[in-house]
């Protein structure tokens, strides 16, 4: 079964110095528990690649398939609805709206869905939970290390249940330790879970944590293979680091012993003022 595929994918844009084949007849096939990375130098078309195949954006030619839905023959609303139940997205930015709580940034795509509140406060929870952020359910982004952010990202990014996760340099803005535990939680995840995922990223050291690697020159597929034959020797002088997952996340602020540590006891504050 194949959660995602797309067949002779390009994307052309038109600027004053003239026109710019950002992707070129790109294939790609992704089934469901596969985490597979796009690398490539900046302006290879990495970006572009991603946007294409969560249809945020549409090919100049080329088709998408998520499961047997063929995404680039629908409207914008039934696209729209397709992304909503089918896709989870993860920015280099986080995205998460700072006056709202780490609960509530994760609750957003199923108040969008109108998801019943016993529903959503459940599934919020066990996204938090997945992620290993339970423990901070209450607290805002500011209150939250740069990880811990992006890990609030990846959960509203799962907390719909998505058949593809899509991921545009989640680690960008990450030091390098705390880039290779947001990979290892996205592996994880799409193991544990069943999804499929594809993540750009330019950073050698995290390829190890893929099952396939595709790289991109220019627009263009140069190489598309499993990580023990793709990474080579980078590959094997990653393994050799020591582990990831092990090191502290660097610069946590500490957490107030004050505040609330779960939404329940966040309602009972808000209340008792």
């Amino acid at each position: 079964m194949t959660a995602l595929r797309a067949e002779k994918l390009s994307r052309t844009f038109t600027s004053s110095a003239g026109e710019v084949h950002a992707c070129v007849d790109i294939d790609v096939e992704v089934h469901p528990g596969e985490l597979v990375v796009v690398r490539g130098a900046s302006g290879a078309g990495k970006t572009t690649l991603l946007n294409l195949l969560g249809v945020l954006d549409r090919p100049t030619s080329g088709r998408v398939w998520i499961g047997d839905t063929e995404a680039t023959a629908l409207d914008e609303d039934a696209l729209a609805r397709l992304r909503r139940e089918n896709l989870g997205f993860v920015f280099q930015s986080f995205g998460l709206i700072p006056v709202l709580s780490a609960a509530e940034n994760v609750e957003l795509p199923l108040r969008i869905e109108k998801t019943p509140a016993a529903e959503r406060d459940e599934r919020v929870a066990e996204a938090l939970r997945l992620v290993g952020l339970a423990d901070h359910a209450a607290q805002r982004p500011g209150e939250l290390s740069g990880g811990q952010q992006q890990r609030v990202g990846i959960a509203r990014a799962i907390v719909a249940r998505p058949r593809v996760l899509i991921a545009d340099e989640p680690t960008g803005q990450l030091d390098s330790r705390t880039a290779g535990t947001v990979m290892d939680l996205i592996g994880e995840l799409v193991h544990t879970q069943g999804i499929a995922a594809v993540v750009s990223t330019h950073d050698p050291l995290l390829v190890q944590r893929a099952d396939r690697v595709i790289e991109l020159h220019d627009g263009r597929v140069t190489s598309d293979a499993a990580v023990s034959t793709a990474a080579g020797a980078e590959t094997d002088a990653a393994d050799a680091l020591p582990p990831v997952a092990a090191q502290p996340e660097a610069a946590q602020p500490e957490a107030d012993p004050d505040a609330p540590r779960t939404r329940a006891e966040a309602r009972a504050q808000r209340d008792a003022h």
